[in-house]
């Protein structure tokens, strides 16, 4: 049962609004008073209602959350940074999967800011970034850049060579590239860097589109193995799309890494458990929500910010996907 503000009156046997002035510490009352509502809210664990006072102060602490796709275990590990950064500074984070359409994503915006949100932060594709630009609260987009707001992301043109580089030293000569979807800019980045270096290489090279699902990526897989059978190395755009990789390799007894060689993108936890362990690109995930989350937070109180582009550096993690991998 749902303890009120009424509830609380009653217990200490004072007005509801005298329990308002005392929630708001707003308005002269006694320090007896003061001591018996807040026993009373003790007594019945009672929980303020955040958005109504926040209408009521015309300030909260609540802070909007947009994300693309929360079964990809990416977004959950950013997600986890932001939240432990805003709760370290007394705020509250409300969510919205926006499954990367633009309507979903308008929505939630428009619910945020009804429930007065203080800030936002947004992993959007779709989206025009003047929308975000003209909002009433401040913005920091994380895994996404637009140049005219505060950003968090890492160096994808990196990643996508680091990811190349390494397959053409292990020995590849006839290499696939998954993209992923192309109004994603960090993926387009890191594929378009991948296959100039490929190119600089001379290496034969192709590629495929595909989703960041593991689901999409073992339909891309079979498709893949059945034009390309020659194919000896493998850049997938995440590492739910280079697991569905691996598994249509062992159910064809394609030997990795001794036959075929494959590299991830992310370095979720599923690349340590997978068989082969999956070599791929580290992206420090954790680290750019606690970036974002402090960068907000620095907006919110009119603090100037050093950079509005914050770019976090990759790097390649070896494991047993491809030759020479660690443990």
């Amino acid at each position: 049962m749902t303890v009120t503000i009424k509830d609380v009156a009653k217990q200490a046997g004072v007005s509801a609004a005298t329990v308002s002035r005392v929630l708001n510490n707003s308005g002269y009352v006694y320090e007896d008073t003061r001591k018996a509502v807040m026993e009373a809210i003790d007594r019945l664990q009672y929980k303020p209602n955040e958005v109504a006072r926040s209408l009521y102060k015309r300030t909260s602490k609540l802070i909007g959350l947009v994300l693309p796709d929360i079964a990809n275990p990416f977004f959950p590990a950013l997600a986890r940074g932001v939240e432990d950064k805003l709760q370290q500074q007394g705020y509250r984070v409300i969510f919205g999967n926006t499954d990367s359409d633009a309507t979903k994503e308008m929505d939630y915006i428009d619910t945020f800011l009804q429930h007065n949100v203080v800030g936002l932060i947004a992993s959007v594709d779709r989206l025009h970034h003047e929308v975000l630009s003209n909002l009433r609260v401040p913005v920091v987009t994380v895994d996404r850049t637009a140049e005219e707001l505060p950003a968090v992301y890492a160096d994808h043109k990196s990643g996508g060579r680091l990811a190349a580089e390494k397959l053409v030293t292990s020995g590849c000569k006839q290499i696939i590239v998954l993209r992923g979807p192309q109004d994603a800019k960090p993926l387009y980045d890191r594929f378009q860097s991948a296959m100039q270096y490929l190119s600089e290489k001379n290496i034969s090279v192709n590629y495929i589109d595909c989703q960041l699902s593991f689901e999409d990526g073992r339909q891309k897989a079979k498709e893949l193995f059945n034009q390309f059978p020659n194919t000896d190395g493998i850049i997938a755009c995440n590492d739910l799309v280079a697991a569905a990789m691996l598994y249509e390799a062992a159910n064809r007894k394609r030997k990795v890494p001794e036959q075929l060689q494959v590299i991830g993108y992310d370095d979720i936890t599923i690349s340590e458990i997978v068989h082969p362990s999956l070599t791929t690109i580290h992206q420090p995930t954790y680290d750019m929500g606690i970036k974002a989350a402090d960068m907000l937070i620095k907006l919110i109180n009119n603090e100037k910010l050093g950079t509005i582009h914050e770019q976090l550096p990759v790097y390649l993690k070896e494991r047993n996907s491809t030759v020479n991998g660690g443990i």
